[in-house]
């Protein structure tokens, strides 16, 4: 990742922060996020983003948005309180678990094509898409359950509901390729509660 990209240490609390009295404005009162005013340049770039959720260890919820549509600091507050109440796979995130949940968040680099041998287990995450489905995986998932360049092509398919080879028929080029297939690579500067809380022993 450039360095002009990455989040300074001041800014990756204030996001910390800002998700989470995001999730507990939302869950506890029920009231519309807060405006957030003083930023720095770089929060208030347009850029692509997920917040994940922990909780004694496990997955409590992820969501994201992948692209730069937002400001980093409103897409933190957005994604926060997706995570939160509206990941399909978990319940909403209720007000007595506030104190157990864990919030990581992954600031990404702008999604951009690659080419599977171009691929760097651990630097990147992938976006597929064919047809009218897509899939998304963190570099940090790979790295988590230990997977090589294939696996975590084949996975990605499969997150996307597509056939676990489907990556090598997108990359192949096509004699009539779909605009709506694709393999996009990014990277991610990933850094949560507990990473602060370290660096504050």
């Amino acid at each position: 990742m450039n360095p002009a990209e990455m989040v300074s240490e001041t800014e990756k609390g204030l996001l910390l922060q800002l998700a989470r009295n995001a999730i507990q404005t939302t869950v506890q009162k029920g009231r519309k996020l807060p405006m957030v005013e003083s930023l720095s340049p770089l929060l208030r770039e347009k850029r692509g983003v997920f917040v994940t959720l922990w909780m004694e260890g496990e997955l409590r919820g992820c969501v994201g948005l992948p692209y730069p549509v937002k400001p980093l600091a409103e897409a933190v507050q957005e994604a926060s309180v997706s995570a939160a109440l509206q990941d399909p796979r978990f319940p909403p995130v209720r007000a007595e678990e506030l104190r157990q949940i864990e919030i990581e968040i992954s600031v990404l680099t702008q999604p951009k094509d690659i080419e599977p041998d171009q691929i760097k287990v651990g630097v990147h995450g992938l976006i597929i898409r064919r047809g009218n489905r897509s899939g998304l995986l963190l570099p940090q998932v790979a790295i988590e359950y230990g997977w090589d360049r294939e696996t975590f092509l084949s996975q990605t398919c499969v997150k996307a509901g597509l056939p676990p080879t489907a990556w090598k028929e997108i990359s192949s080029n096509l004699d009539e390729p779909e605009e709506s297939d694709f393999l996009l690579g990014f990277e991610a500067q990933v850094f949560s509660e507990s990473d602060l809380r370290k660096k504050t022993k």
